[in-house]
């Protein structure tokens, strides 16, 4: 694989840096702000490029355009600019203008941040808008993104961001909403559907708040959704202040919530919920190994007996806690800690 030069070393290009890392894959990054560390340090382009043939754009989408013509007198056809913003028109556009014919160039979004990465949320996806221009860019850049271990969904940049106005646009507006009106807060006896939003919020600010502005206004769908949110919450509220006064009235005339009325009943077997929560587990063991195996890479030789009994003491009481056999609990976990993926 080639070597990959990083422009940008924020949270997203701190990120995806032990990504290439992980892969083995040698890099160079270079930021004016966030500045990486001596060994990864390139101190202008010229020493960023050296030897690189891949390029990996991790800056805000509204300096994209600056940035690559900062980069255009240094690059060549050899290399491949990759962009990685949350919104794909724009980028797009840009990439265009700056590199057009001359140099290859991809755009894509990885379908994932910082925190997932940290808590190694599985599966990565990245989307990947093809590009005419360079039909041999795609595959390349499909290439890099598997080497990372990213699964890789094709879509046009109009296609994508359609879909994310949709989708992370209304998430990200749906949440400042939340945190604006004081509604985002954490109390213990919030019913699990408010406990559901509320994970998804703290995600929201955790992992990418600071994306907010630049979802709403750079892409060019993400008014037109918020618009239609917004008319179909007004219109639910009309329709919930037009009810009769009165329980017995609003019972009489029967009314509920436009769009709330209930489906036919899924039935499912015990066993079915067995088998989906299984496949959770499976998927959380999957996430730790990772972390373990991250774990022993950073953390240094130490008591390693000492360690593995107080880590099962812990999950002893847990056992305790939620009513469980501790001693079972800890028969489990000692297979986990046995297996070290």
């Amino acid at each position: 694989m080639p070597q990959v030069a990083l422009v940008g070393y924020g949270r997203f290009g701190r990120a995806l840096g032990t990504l290439l890392e992980a892969a083995e894959l040698g890099y160079r990054a270079m930021d004016p702000v966030a500045e990486p560390p001596e060994p990864l340090r390139a101190r202008s382009v010229p020493e960023l490029l050296e030897g690189a043939e891949l390029v990996v754009v991790a800056v805000p989408v509204p300096r994209m355009r600056e940035v690559l013509l900062t980069l255009r007198p240094h690059l060549t056809p050899r290399h491949l600019v990759l962009d990685v913003g949350s919104v794909k028109v724009k980028p797009v556009e840009a990439l265009t203008e700056v590199l057009g014919a001359q140099v290859p160039w991809v755009g894509t979004h990885p379908l994932f941040g910082p925190l997932s990465l940290a808590m190694a949320e599985r599966p990565m996806r990245v989307v990947l808008c093809p590009n005419p221009l360079h039909p041999d860019a795609a595959p390349r850049a499909r290439r890099f993104y598997e080497a990372l271990g990213c699964e890789v969904i094709e879509q046009t940049p109009e296609g994508h961001d359609r879909v994310m106005a949709r989708t992370h646009a209304l998430t990200f507006f749906v949440a400042k909403g939340m945190v604006d009106s004081g509604s985002a807060v954490d109390v213990p006896f919030a019913p699990a559907s408010f406990k559901a939003l509320s994970r998804t919020i703290e995600t929201v600010r955790m992992d990418a708040g600071h994306l907010f502005n630049a979802i709403q206004q750079e892409n060019p769908f993400a008014t037109e959704a918020r618009g239609r949110l917004l008319a179909a919450l007004q219109a639910i509220h009309r329709d919930l202040e037009a009810l009769p006064s009165g329980v017995q009235a609003r019972e009489a005339a029967g009314l509920s919530a436009p769009g709330l009325e209930p489906g036919p009943p899924e039935v499912r077997e015990p066993r079915e919920h067995i088998d989906q929560l299984d496949r959770e587990l499976v998927e959380l063991l999957a996430r730790r190994a990772e972390l373990a195996r991250r774990q022993r890479r950073a953390q240094p030789p130490g008591n390693e007996p000492a360690r593995k009994e107080a880590l099962l003491a812990v999950r002893r009481a847990w056992a305790r806690e939620l009513g469980l056999e501790p001693q079972e609990v800890e028969a489990l976990f000692r297979v986990v800690l046995d297996a070290r993926g």
